[in-house]
């Protein structure tokens, strides 16, 4: 039997609500835990079961919605059995494992999908020297099958698990912390991405970010990088790493948006003023899993917003941290961990909610969307407190797959009662997963919903999902080694 991947047999596709463990290769996952553990077992037992009621192959069943909703459920039950659906829940009927109708009335939707954080690696495009190792051969993607590997890697397979294996309506293409010089994903390699899916689909679903990095190499020399790509391709908005290169093999080289800190190169206003010139007032600061350093910290986004109140500061991440305890509630004990650090930061420069300070919620989502309690506390507290018109789609993908099992738990997902009382969490009403999945990030890229045309129904590339023998798999790194070969791998460079 022909196997791909990391040794699954081709019929076998996964199940489509994806476990892991797998990251962006910015932190290191941790292990299953044992709710994962025994909801795995459950739901592929629950899943052959329903396959041989329905008549079906396990393959067409594992490739279906009733599979995606049989696997939230068993997930649901284990998490029951625990004690853990507190703070919330998957609200899908039990029927849904076997009726259709019942699993999409829940999972399917017609909603507009912006996701603000997507990547992908060309390496076709990438140059390199000869003799210099293949970097993708660090990523468990490596092994997709084709037969070039560098295939495993390129804007196709992106724009397929986006736009054909997910209900994605449109994605940004961001930057990833790479120094610029033989980079996977430069600003050519994005802009191609772009031509390819409108060429695809006739429409424009892509759009683009600039990576800039103000405290590498001569500040001038930055700026006139941003007004050469302002010129040369169609930037929506400018991503940047204020914690590079310090995380990533020069300790102290880091910079603050809001230059507050004298020791480090005050560079933060020249790059906010020059994106203010250019016309190009979207600022996308990576934040949270800063791999030790404490300058991915997001205290520094609310005072520049203060001081910039015409420019939009999108956290990414929303500062959230994989390492140290899990998300609660917000209180005072906990107001310098995780998230709570954006919440603290914008209380204390008077920055209030659903103003220009925006949470995005790519890798944070993925990594919390099995664990209800701390779903119910990540998403409370930034709809509390960064606003419910300012939380964006972001999913990191295509690290994680296709994000459809993400845009499909958080469809199904809700806060209790209870933590809605208690910590003054709002309701996970239809209108808000809209916000959240769509509409929020659209109107901060000014792109009006209604004017998008589709060639396909999302029922139709549903149909078609189910026909094509794809696998539900991750691509990212999964246990330490592989984060510590790909860091190594580049001396440092995270890819």
């Amino acid at each position: 039997m022909r196997t791909e991947g990391v040794g699954r047999p081709i019929d076998d596709p996964g199940l489509p609500i994806k476990f892991g463990p797998c990251s962006n290769g910015e932190f290191v996952p941790p292990p299953l835990s044992a709710l994962e553990s025994e909801a795995i077992v459950r739901a592929r037992r629950d899943c052959e079961q329903n396959a041989k009621r329905l008549g079906i192959s396990r393959a067409s069943f594992l490739r279906s919605i009733c599979g995606a909703a049989t696997t939230l459920l068993a997930l649901q039950g284990c998490a029951s059995d625990l004690g853990r659906l507190l703070g919330g829940r998957w609200d899908l009927p039990s029927e849904a494992g076997l009726e259709e109708e019942a699993a999409r009335a829940v999972l399917a939707g017609q909603e507009f999908v912006f996701d603000v954080q997507g990547h992908f690696l060309e390496y076709d495009l990438m140059r390199r020297s000869a003799g210099e190792p293949f970097f993708g051969s660090v990523f468990p993607q490596v092994n997709c099958g084709a037969d070039d590997p560098r295939a495993c890697f390129s804007r196709e397979v992106f724009l397929e698990d986006m736009l054909l294996r997910s209900d994605t309506s449109m994605v940004t293409i961001s930057a990833l912390p790479i120094a610029p010089k033989g980079s996977p994903l430069s600003e050519t390699i994005m802009d191609e991405a772009r031509v390819t899916a409108e060429l695809v689909t006739g429409w424009e679903p892509v759009l683009l970010h600039a990576q800039v990095l103000p405290n590498y190499g001569r500040l001038e020399a930055n700026l006139d990088m941003m007004e050469e790509n302002a010129r040369r391709y169609p930037i929506a908005a400018w991503k940047v790493f204020t914690h590079f290169p310090d995380a990533f093999g020069q300790p102290g080289n880091a910079w603050r948006l809001d230059d507050a800190d004298a020791r480090l190169p005050q560079v933060g206003h020249a790059f906010i003023e020059k994106a203010r010139a250019l016309g190009i007032r979207i600022i996308c600061a990576h934040k949270g899993f800063g791999a030790g350093s404490r300058y991915a910290s997001p205290d520094d986004v609310p005072r520049a917003a203060k001081d910039f109140r015409d420019v939009r500061f999108i956290v990414y991440h929303a500062g959230f941290e994989r390492i140290g305890p899990r998300e609660g509630p917000y209180t005072a004990a906990t107001a310098n961990v995780g998230i709570n650090r954006l919440i603290t930061a914008m209380k204390r420069d008077g920055v209030g909610p659903n103003e220009n300070v925006y949470a995005e919620l790519g890798s944070t989502w993925w990594t919390i969307m099995r664990d209800p309690e701390q779903a119910a506390h990540v998403l409370g507290k930034l709809l509390k407190h960064v606003g419910e018109d300012n939380v964006l789609w972001g999913t990191d993908c295509i690290f994680y797959g296709s994000p459809q099992d993400q845009i499909q738990t958080l469809r199904a997902f809700r806060i209790s009662e209870e933590f809605q009382a208690r910590f003054g969490y709002p309701a996970l009403t239809p209108l808000c997963k809209a916000k959240i999945l769509g509409l929020n990030g659209a109107r901060v890229y000014g792109v009006d919903p209604t004017k998008r045309s589709f060639r396909f129904r999302r029922r139709e590339l549903e149909q078609i999902g189910q026909e094509l023998p794809f696998r539900h798999e991750t691509y990212g790194p999964r246990n330490r080694r592989e984060v510590e070969r790909l860091r190594a791998s580049h001396q440092g460079w995270p890819g």
